[in-house]
């Protein structure tokens, strides 16, 4: 059994992560923190916290996840994706315990066609990807002996906003949705990243980047129609719901990666538990039920 920190840990992931270790029995110390517990962009906040707790791993689950707005807000989004997890890799490296700190398939441009390997060139075209970018790059020179960062695509989880909430939301009330069907990943469910941050955090492979997201993949728009389709509609119904469009036709202020398909091949090498296909992982999530 080890003692966890779980930073950022009323998110949607953080939730999971709390319950998954929860799950292990009262012998497992658990420690959560938020906003108004810990500041990660501030250092006074970072060692004050990580020196009062005793754990063994800390999971870095905060980040601004606010793709769009970091567009005209990249110094913010810069203070928590990228000082953030370096404060955390210092104060960890101080302290001796190991770091798994969250990043996203957004530091690459998405111009691949086939998945992308942890040691891939580096290449983001947004805000918020540059600033997880240069998290990654910090903390794994703050404290090379003991960071993994490990990079998951299209989260969706139970708690909080995400896609399969505002797919069901909005056909459930009738209305019919136009779903871009031109950019390519896997939706991941934020349960199964639990488990395997757990995992990873129990074995301790060699330190660095990994992937983990579901295997196999798809395009936002299938996965919508999935979605209503798991809500109980005919297929004839998922037609009507769900249209198909270009990302051209539906404009965002950041760029979107065209292609962000992970592969896991460190992830495998380290014998950790092999992801299931975003199909199954949707089946046991039973978004239907949220």
């Amino acid at each position: 059994m080890s003692a966890w920190l779980v930073v950022g840990s009323n998110g949607m992931l953080g939730q999971e992560l709390l319950l998954a270790l929860g799950e292990r029995g009262p012998a497992e110390s658990v420690i959560g923190v938020d906003l108004g517990e810990i500041d990660i962009t501030d250092a006074d906040s970072v060692n004050e916290v990580l020196t009062a707790t005793n754990h063994d791993v800390c999971i870095n689950a905060a980040a601004y996840t606010a793709v769009d707005l970091a567009e005209s807000n990249e110094e913010k989004a810069f203070a928590v994706n990228a000082l953030g997890p370096q404060l955390l890799a210092q104060a960890c490296a101080a302290t001796d315990t190991a770091l798994i700190s969250i990043s996203t398939d957004y530091v690459f441009d998405g111009s691949a066609t086939e998945p992308y390997l942890e040691d891939s060139a580096r290449s983001p075209e947004s805000a918020y990807g540059r600033t997880k970018e240069a998290g990654e790059v910090a903390a794994l020179q703050a404290h090379p002996d003991g960071t993994y960062i490990v990079r998951t695509a299209w989260l969706y989880g139970e708690f909080g906003p995400n896609f399969p909430k505002t797919v069901l939301r909005l056909t459930r009330g009738g209305t019919a949705m136009n779903v871009v069907d031109d950019q390519i990943g896997q939706p991941t469910w934020a349960r199964d990243l639990a488990h395997g941050l757990i995992a990873l955090g129990d074995t301790q492979p060699d330190p660095g980047i990994y992937h983990y997201t579901s295997s196999g993949e798809t395009s936002w728009f299938e996965f919508a129609r999935a979605i209503v389709a798991q809500d109980g509609h005919s297929a004839q119904e998922c037609e009507s719901l769900i249209t198909g469009i270009s990302t051209s036709g539906y404009p965002t202020p950041a760029k979107r990666p065209p292609y962000s398909v992970l592969a896991h091949q460190r992830w495998s090498q380290a014998g950790l538990p092999a992801p299931t296909s975003w199909q199954d992982a949707l089946s046991r999530a039973d978004v239907a039920s949220w």
